[in-house]
């Protein structure tokens, strides 16, 4: 039986400390603030203690610690999942990587070494002064290591697939402490299913990435009244058709209501649901072809500027803080009809809400973004990942339904309503033809979703394969909570 920290804690805590690691108690100040800075507040659990490592051997060190007395543990990165044990863990150990913050290029062999506790903002930061970019995540804040073990889609997606496929080598603790690299020709095996496979395998200290040169970048947002939700649909469908003909150009489509809740991007002034274009154009080119028949509609705000890719992960924030997080995902055909059914459960979703949660105290989100056949094509020809997307037959639209509420009652009540809300759409998919497709991208899933089933039986049966080899006393099936696992089949 694991332990769950209840009788041993001031052994384990004694233990570390004797080993020369930070660790963080209830009763430290800097505690409080590792806690509130979860992005989702549903996160922030109450481990026992936090663990700060310093290093690659001090991850090791707690390892070591930790499973010597079957110690249960959580690993943390930047903290953005937003389900309550994915990154955080209720009386026992949260391993905090915040610390493991670095961003190195190295000129000769144009590759960037990055710590799995930075923040994309700070990572795009440090490369913009070497003239480099990296195929890393969308929003400032989050963190490294998170992104980049469920996949990672980004504003290259187009171009070199998806970030893990621009990952080249991943130096990795695993289950026995022992600290190893996994690239292409070593540990082969280990380094496919990191590509999205999760936290079931080690913990990650570093991820080697192909550096990318960077320049000036064309993006924004329109923000366009509901009334032209069918023109916007249609151009949604038509861009996710071409996306092959301009790889450069980047997409995302969103409809939400924030009401009368401010948030960085949309202020009150916004008090109905509106349909957003949020545009990232990786060439610069200004007004691409491809966003041709979003930029032919009535913009009631426009952000549209040439910028940097810095820039534009700073300004990407539809959130506001310390806010309960309820997010439901699914993968569906290119299909006009799909989308409107979404906008349509989207405005019933929003009555219900009003009609227990205040304005003001709630925002959502239906956000579609193009997932064609394409992107499987570029990460096969970077060498492959274990997520199956290569699998897809068809164009397909990735779809995550989002709300975010301020009280844990409120969020007991909105749960229900968004896991309905993609139920309801799933089974409108079903009347079209291949309207469902099976995969579940693992950085926007709920943790009642079987995402690494989505994978497909040959991946899965890889991915347990490579755990039982690397991992055979199930560490990071039995005491590493969070995360989705192979052991774990959903009801």
């Amino acid at each position: 039986m694991a332990n769950i920290f209840k009788h041993s804690d001031s052994n384990i805590v004694t233990s570390l400390v004797a080993a020369g690691l930070q660790v963080l108690t209830q009763q430290d100040e800097e505690y409080a603030t590792r806690q509130k800075s979860y992005w989702s507040k549903t996160a922030r659990l109450a481990p026992s203690c936090i663990v700060r490592p310093r290093s690659a051997d001090e991850v090791s060190t707690t390892v070591k610690i930790l499973v010597a007395v079957d110690q249960k543990f959580a690993v943390r990165s930047g903290g953005h999942t937003q389900f309550a044990g994915g990154n955080n863990i209720e009386g026992g150990v949260t391993i905090d990587l915040g610390q493991l913050d670095w961003t190195k290029f190295d000129e000769p062999t144009e590759t960037v070494d990055i710590g799995p506790g930075g923040r994309w903002r700070q990572v795009y930061g440090e490369l913009q002064k070497h003239g480099r970019t990296v195929s890393g995540g969308r929003d400032g804040n989050v963190g490294v290591g998170g992104i980049l073990l469920g996949g990672g889609k980004t504003f290259f997606t187009a171009k070199r697939g998806f970030g893990c496929d621009d990952v080249v080598a991943y130096d990795v603790v695993l289950a026995d402490g022992r600290l190893v690299t996994a690239d292409a020709t070593h540990n082969e095996d280990l380094f496919r299913c990191l590509k999205g496979g999760g936290n079931n395998f080690g913990i990650v200290t570093s991820f080697r990435m192909h550096a990318i040169p960077s320049q000036s970048i064309w993006g924004g947002l329109n923000v366009f009244p509901k009334q032209v939700a069918p023109r916007a649909i249609q151009a949604l469908v038509n861009f996710t058709e071409n996306v092959h003909m301009d790889e450069d150009s980047h997409l995302l489509f969103i409809l939400t209501y924030t009401g009368l809740c401010t948030t960085l991007l949309l202020s009150p002034q916004f008090k109905e649901t509106v349909v957003v274009a949020a545009y990232v154009q990786i060439a610069g080119v200004e007004k691409a072809p491809a966003y041709e028949n979003f930029l032919r509609l009535p913009a009631v705000m426009d952000t549209t500027k040439m910028t940097t890719i810095k820039d534009v992960v700073d300004d990407y924030d539809f959130a506001p803080l310390d806010h309960h997080g309820i997010f439901f995902t699914a993968t569906f055909k290119n299909d006009a009809k799909i989308v409107t059914k979404a906008s349509e459960l989207h405005d019933v979703l929003v009555e219900q809400l009003l009609s227990l949660i205040p304005d003001g105290d709630f925002i959502t989100q239906c956000l579609v973004q193009p997932l064609p056949v394409h992107y499987g094509q570029n990460s096969k020809a970077a060498g492959g990942n274990i997520m199956g997307v290569e699998n897809q037959s068809t164009n397909g639209l990735l779809f995550v339904a989002v709300v975010m509420v301020k009280t844990a009652e409120q969020e007991k009540f909105a749960y229900p309503k968004v896991k309905a809300w993609i139920a309801s759409l799933k089974d409108f998919a079903e009347t079209i033809e291949n309207g469902n497709l099976p995969w579940i991208y693992l950085n926007y899933a709920d943790s009642s979703q079987e995402v690494l089933q989505s994978y497909g039986e040959d991946n899965v049966r890889r991915m347990t394969d490579v755990a039982a080899k690397y991992d055979p006393k199930q560490v990071f099936q039995r005491l590493c909570s969070g995360g989705f696992k192979l052991n774990a089949r959903k009801h």
